[in-house]
């Protein structure tokens, strides 16, 4: 079923979804069902699966040289969701990404997930590579999200690249794309932010998820512009409890968002980060809370391949 099908039936009740990591090749799934296994008590109507861009690792040949190979240390994403909606029975989300793809690539990818029966897919560009300062498009890879959401519009049309078919036997994905509500740290302002945003719907985007945010005012705020520029899409907030001290420093530097001061207080406080991390679900409750009241169609939780804070949360909510 598709997430805007999901939003429809449950007329107006906040539903929960979380995102979950692939595991690190060699690593064997059960660890991902051991932490997805404690959150299907909260019936999410669907998963989101991340995918990675390739990397290059070193391998040492001896003699001081190196040798540097590339490769994807986080690969099967479809094949994850394929599990995930076989063993649990839900839908799951692939996301496909601009970055390390080319547009044949793309199509096989989508093709695979069409013969799944997987009804949802996440659009996104993707970041730049480790040793990039800024994103560089794969050759024969689409450059922007708003291009990777036409091609998948495009197969909901029966058109596949270069003109080779056109098909009756049409696709009939639900396409996601990302907003952020602090805008994204390449864009020159949250206006230009958001004609992007209304670029992606308008190629065939049926719904936003939020980046990570903080301050719920910054979320109501984000809504209400869009609304504005004339997206009139489903808006699904990203949550993502802090879990160790260190994400003061690192989310704003990695992300660019802000943290609020009174959060930066209490988690500077704490003397572990068990403690931290429990300052992080408090946090997550109260931004929840005030978010369903404020009639969320959806909480999508970042949990970054752990599940005990998410489980905390969402046992005061669902």
């Amino acid at each position: 079923m598709k997430v805007t099908e999901h939003i429809k039936k449950a007329d107006r009740k906040t539903l929960f979804s979380f995102e979950i990591i692939p595991p690190q090749k060699g690593r064997n799934i059960q660890e991902l069902y051991d932490n997805i296994d404690p959150l299907m008590e909260f019936n999410p109507p669907f998963i989101d699966v991340t995918t990675s861009r390739e990397e290059y690792i070193y391998i040492d040949k001896g003699d001081g040289l190196l040798d540097r190979k590339i490769t994807r240390m986080r690969p099967g994403t479809v094949g994850i969701c394929a599990a995930i909606k076989h063993k649990y029975n839900v839908d799951t989300i692939p996301h496909v990404l601009c970055g390390g793809f080319t547009k044949e690539e793309t199509e096989y990818l989508l093709v695979d997930c069409h013969y799944l029966g997987i009804d949802n897919v996440m659009a996104l560009r993707g970041d730049a590579m480790n040793h990039q300062k800024y994103f560089e498009p794969s050759k024969g890879g689409h450059c922007y999200a708003t291009e990777l959401v036409g091609q998948m519009n495009d197969l909901n049309h029966g058109k596949y690249l270069h003109d080779v078919i056109e098909s009756d036997n049409k696709t009939d994905f639900c396409v996601g794309v990302a907003g952020y509500p602090e805008k994204h740290l390449e864009a020159p302002s949250l206006n230009n932010d958001l004609k992007r945003l209304k670029e992606k719907v308008d190629a065939g985007a049926d719904y936003i998820v939020t980046q990570m945010f903080f301050n719920n005012e910054k979320y109501f705020e984000f809504v209400e512009k869009a609304k504005e520029f004339g997206i009139d899409v489903p808006i699904i907030p990203g949550i993502k409890p802090i879990a160790i001290k260190r994400h003061l420093q690192l989310l704003p530097q990695v992300f660019k968002i802000d943290i609020p001061e009174a959060l930066i207080h209490e988690v500077e406080k704490c003397k572990d980060n068990k403690q931290v991390r429990q300052v992080g679900i408090d946090w997550a409750i109260q931004q929840s809370k005030e978010l369903q009241t404020y009639g969320v169609p959806v909480l999508h939780y970042y949990s970054m391949g752990k599940s005990d804070n998410i489980k905390a949360i969402a046992s005061k909510l669902f």
